[in-house]
């Protein structure tokens, strides 16, 4: 075969298949979405009933209705997620995952769903630590490809101390194996009102805006999602989640794309 006529085909070829997954997307009837169900509020596994719960669980739900889609759900280790999302594991990544330059390049994220912020955790007994200055020095707890990770990460002198979800961080510390623990606010706070083990100091650290991945080439699926946030922003349905899951009204949320540097 000729260079041209091969050329010709190769091109043929792609616009088929580009037309293919648009059309795909276009009728889908099913959502698979990726999520690491450890991480309460937003989403765990209620032990009683073995399914996942919680407010991204209850927002990608209403989603899926407006969208007249049924929803497969996914669990997956949250330092992983997006790899499992590029090679096709699911289709979306909801997960409490923080809008950020670098993750951007790599996924399409809807538009913000929630405004979140870094906190610091500390031991009950803990009267000396007051900010992140204190923190010098000191074991501090993280997840696993977080947000938290990273801000530790790129302050001198913690002693930084991974885990695979920020559960394990806190039982550490309450075994007196950290002296404090990096994770966002809402999180930290259902862990500690569950909990009673710790207590957070000084101020929210962050300005973080959650969004809901999908792959780069989905940018049907992508709007389809956004459509459906703002429809539900719209008619109330946003609020009464969030009220569900943190007892009061969110905080007011840009339209468009927004990305924090933690």
């Amino acid at each position: 075969m000729n260079r041209i006529a091969l050329t010709t085909l190769l091109l043929a070829l792609l616009f088929a298949c580009g037309c293919q997954q648009e059309q795909e997307t276009t009728l889908r009837t099913n959502l698979r979405i990726g999520t690491d169900a450890t991480y309460p509020p937003f989403e765990t596994v209620n032990p009683e009933t073995g399914t996942a719960e919680g407010f991204d669980i209850d927002l990608i739900k209403e989603i899926c209705r407006v969208n007249d889609w049924s929803l497969e759900i996914i669990i997956t280790p949250f330092d992983g997620i997006i790899p499992g999302l590029n090679t096709r594991k699911y289709d979306v990544v909801i997960s409490a995952m923080t809008i950020t330059p670098e993750r951007a390049a790599v996924v399409e994220f809807t538009r913000p769903y929630y405004l979140a912020g870094q906190a610091i955790a500390v031991p009950l007994d803990d009267s000396l630590t007051q900010g992140l200055d204190d923190l010098v020095g000191k074991r501090v707890g993280v997840q696993l490809g977080t947000t938290g990770e990273l801000m530790a990460k790129r302050l001198a002198g913690l002693h930084v101390y991974s885990f695979d979800n920020i559960g394990a961080a806190f039982i550490d510390m309450s075994n007196g194996n950290l002296d404090a623990v990096l994770n966002d606010f809402p999180t930290t706070r259902a862990y500690i009102k569950s909990h009673g083990s710790a207590k957070t100091v000084g101020e929210i650290l962050s300005t973080e805006y959650y969004g809901i991945a999908v792959r780069k080439s989905d940018h049907t699926l992508v709007g389809q999602l956004n459509a459906a946030l703002e429809q539900m922003v719209e008619n109330g349905r946003y609020d009464s989640i969030h009220v569900k899951w943190f007892g009061a009204l969110p905080a007011p949320l840009p339209a468009g794309d927004s990305t924090a540097t933690p």
